[in-house]
């Protein structure tokens, strides 16, 4: 919610803070660079100024733009403000116009933070919230309501941030991804399947400054009807929070090899199956110059991702693979799914159920595993990884 009058977004960053100053300055200019390209792409204007562990962006559409802010990685907490001057009764002023603005009850709470020198200001953020407390109660007053103060959990919070040269008056805190901004990190593969977990935990490596590169591996008649659109959409939504990332969908080919593994390898077939699409993964890694591939495993999820099992399959790739969710609940998940907007276009039967055996393997071992596959089971993952579709992302 934006106070009367809001011409400014406060951008807040975390992590970047605790870097060196070099490598502060750089992901704060990259971060600066992510969010001009996400107010661009969803046309809206503002001039984005950069200090000291902060953004500003100076626009006429506040809202909309704290909105597009708390959806770029990196950033902790957006707020639409309103600049006043750098003295208690202007700010005063901007408490009792938000609260006349806003105000429908309640208990409230006035909490200030004042930023320079202890000379910057001839007061501290003590005084601007018991005097703009003051302020605040006589506004409640005047419109009729009964004034309630609440530091600890109020219905109605104003908030102040004074600088030396100006003010801020805001009403709220939208929360951000956070993490590192994204392009910060080199880029890893993707395996995304068309489900609720891998878009999850390509979306977790993109909170960490890894652009990703999705890969999808067709199942052929095993991927269910319309699985490959559905896995599409998940990945739009992914390009939506990397407007500064051009991203590209690789669909790999392997119906073939999925119906050849069906009928000629037994209880192992999942795992050999997972082998095969992390090495698919590793060949593109290896063209597009990622450093890693995340998958949206979790320990004990599925057959195949018992802890002994993962190990069998990691062993198939050189790389290291990603794992963001690997302790993480299914309800949890799930709820992050929603979060990010992946989940409707998520909930679709990946396909691999048609592939598993009645009694699946959960505790493999690597030799009988490596038996078990056909002997060009890695040069098949290869040729298949070569001959794929890229498929842009148009946003």
């Amino acid at each position: 919610m934006s106070p009367p009058d809001a011409d400014v977004v406060l951008v807040r960053h975390g992590e970047l803070g605790v870097k060196s100053e070099q490598v502060r300055r750089k992901m704060e200019g990259r971060l600066a660079e992510n969010l001009r390209a996400m107010l661009d792409a969803r046309g809206l204007a503002g001039d984005i100024e950069r200090r000291r562990n902060r953004l500003f962006v100076h626009t006429g559409e506040p809202d909309a733009v704290a909105d597009a802010a708390a959806d770029t990685f990196g950033v902790v907490s957006a707020s639409p403000a309103r600049t006043v001057e750098p003295t208690l009764d202007a700010i005063e002023a901007g408490l009792v116009a938000a609260t006349e603005a806003d105000y429908d009850g309640g208990s409230f709470a006035v909490d200030a933070a004042r930023a320079g020198p202890s000379d910057a200001h001839p007061f501290a953020s003590t005084d601007i919230e018991s005097e703009g407390g003051s302020a605040v109660w006589s506004a409640i007053e005047s419109l009729g309501g009964d004034p309630e103060v609440d530091l600890d959990d109020p219905d109605f919070t104003l908030f102040v941030e004074c600088r030396r040269g100006e003010a801020y008056v805001f009403r709220e805190k939208r929360a951000g991804p956070g993490g590192l901004p994204l392009g910060t990190q080199r880029p890893v593969v993707a395996l995304v399947s068309g489900g609720i977990d891998s878009p999850v935990a390509a979306w977790q490596l993109m909170a960490r400054g890894c652009p990703v590169v999705p890969v999808y591996v067709d199942l052929g008649d095993y991927g269910g009807p319309d699985h490959r659109a559905r896995a599409r959409a998940t990945v739009e939504t992914l390009a939506s929070y990397a407007p500064s990332e051009a991203m590209a969908m690789h669909v790999v080919d392997a119906g073939d090899v999925v119906a050849d593994l069906e009928t000629e390898v037994g209880d192992l077939r999942m795992l050999v199956l997972r082998r095969f699409m992390l090495a698919t993964a590793e060949t593109v890694a290896e063209d597009e110059g990622a450093v890693g591939v995340v998958t949206g495993e979790a320990i004990g999820q599925k057959s195949s991702q018992t802890s002994a099992n993962i190990a069998v399959t990691d062993a198939a790739v050189s790389l290291p693979v990603h794992r963001p969710l690997v302790a993480m609940d299914k309800a949890d998940i799930t709820n992050h799914a929603r979060d990010i907007g992946t989940f409707e276009d998520a909930t679709v039967d990946t396909g691999c159920n048609r592939v598993a055996p009645e009694l699946p393997e959960t505790n493999a071992d690597l030799d009988a595993v490596r038996a078990a596959e056909p002997d060009d089971l890695f040069e098949r993952a290869r040729a298949c990884a070569t001959s794929r579709e890229v498929a842009p992302i148009e946003r």
